[in-house]
């Protein structure tokens, strides 16, 4: 008996596979490129298209057409990744996927730095990226994951850690570097120095190319046990992931709403220095890079250590609380530029501090929920599907918007009580998901032959 069991026990190992620093560092690079990009687009087409006079009158709409287009892009980049991830999945393997849509995603960054006076074209450049970003991100995390066996599995935690690591490192240094890049040199540079780094990010995922375990696609598979679990695992993430999209309608807004609110705040940091307005969320990925290590390192070793389990369940939930609180002080922050005020920016800071700590909790829980609870021919798919969250999310405040820039219904939520519409929202959800994730079943599947 003792025989056997020595025979059949797991032998574990803490060397990482070899494939990840391609990993992390590709991702480092586009996320450069995206988040760049990303930095300035809010404040570059009310400035070059929607308001170019900086008519006071047009303030408001202008900025509300400018949410609108940004929340769109984020969209089609975040639904696009199911495209991606069946691709992967059943036709090409994620390796090629990868690789090939990468080139596309070149194409479009030079498409923004070569038209950045003509609208039309400009905004297909936002398609070509929205498809390239969007193509890669279900497989990318996937890859990751693939990465790992039964011996080396209890690491992929801190390795997800170090994946939204290098997201933000990444965020950080596109979020400090663009927005001065784009004031001093204009528009053109600044959109064609994130293109430069997606090339570098295709050139280091290439070079990793013989240490990877590379999963070869299923095919269109019609095994009815493989669709009978694939589709009772997908059931089970989507109840998780039926919460996540208003979160996300929360997040990216300090990607556009937030930096257009800066620019209507006090910037000065302290003695006389000041920030750019677009420089401001520069904040949030600083955050998320300094508090990853003490969550996975300190806060979660803590919490086990005094037997307060920090499931994921349990992650996601605190994380949703969080996100809505940081809201509440953006909302109090938006009371006082309407009462005609310029409150200090470090207002601000404290809310992108609050959300940086939802976003550890909600969506890096998210990123290996979806990998371990998914079997391995449904990976990419059901990175796809918690990708789509954040289509879904962006998609309404965009209608949002649209409906305020339009004079519709929701042009009644402007100022504060836009904020304070969230807020309202986001609580009652995470009150729902609190009582609904005590009935929630997981089941893991990593390392599987």
């Amino acid at each position: 008996m003792s025989s056997t069991s020595t025979e059949t026990e797991v032998i574990k190992s803490d060397k990482y596979p070899a494939a990840i620093p391609y990993i992390i560092g590709n991702e480092a690079a586009e996320r450069f490129s995206f988040y760049g990009m990303r930095s300035i687009l809010s404040i570059f087409l009310v400035a070059q298209f929607f308001n170019p006079t900086g008519n006071p009158a047009l303030v408001a709409v202008a900025e509300a057409k400018s949410n609108e287009q940004v929340h769109l892009f984020v969209a089609l980049a975040y639904f696009t990744p199911m495209i991606g991830a069946i691709m992967a999945d059943w036709f090409f393997g994620k390796y090629k996927v990868i690789l090939y849509v990468s080139v596309i995603y070149c194409v479009g960054h030079l498409f923004l730095a070569l038209f950045d006076h003509d609208l039309t074209w400009f905004g297909y450049g936002l398609t070509l990226i929205a498809i390239g970003a969007g193509g890669i991100k279900s497989c990318v995390s996937a890859n990751m994951g693939d990465q790992f066996n039964k011996t080396n599995e209890h690491l992929i935690s801190k390795v997800y850690g170090w994946f939204y690591f290098a997201i933000n490192s990444g965020s950080v240094l596109s979020n400090f570097f663009i927005p001065i890049l784009y004031k001093n040199y204009g528009a053109s540079v600044a959109f064609g120095i994130p293109g430069i780094l997606m090339a570098l990010a295709t050139l280091i995922f290439w070079l990793g190319r013989k240490k990877y375990i590379i999963v070869p696609p299923s095919g269109v598979n019609f095994d009815l046990a493989k669709i009978k679990d694939g589709l009772a695992a997908a059931g089970r993430v989507l109840v998780v992931f039926m919460f996540i999209p208003l979160f996300w309608a929360l997040w990216d807004q300090n990607l556009s709403e937030w930096v257009l609110q800066a620019s209507h705040l006090d910037l000065e940091l302290w003695g006389g220095v000041t920030a750019l307005p677009s420089q401001v969320q520069l904040a949030n990925p600083v955050f998320l890079v300094s508090f990853l290590p003490i969550f996975t390192y300190v806060i979660y070793p803590f919490l086990e250590k005094i037997r307060i389990i920090p499931t994921p369940l349990r992650k996601i939930g605190v994380g949703l609380f969080l996100t809505g609180a940081s809201f509440i002080i953006i909302a109090q922050v938006q009371e006082a530029i309407d009462a005609g005020g310029h409150p200090s920016i470090w207002k601000q800071i404290f809310a992108y501090l609050i959300l940086a700590w939802g976003e550890i909790l909600v969506w890096v829980t998210c990123l290996e929920y979806a990998y371990t609870n998914s079997p391995k021919y449904m990976k990419s798919t059901m990175a796809a599907i918690g990708l789509l969250t954040v289509s879904l999310g962006n998609y309404l405040v965009a209608l949002m918007n649209e409906s305020i820039s339009n004079g519709g219904y929701f042009a009644q939520y402007t100022g504060a009580s836009y904020y304070w519409f969230f807020v309202k929202l986001m609580f009652i959800e995470a009150v729902i998901f609190v009582l609904v994730s005590k009935f929630i079943k997981e089941k893991r599947y990593v390392g599987e032959d």
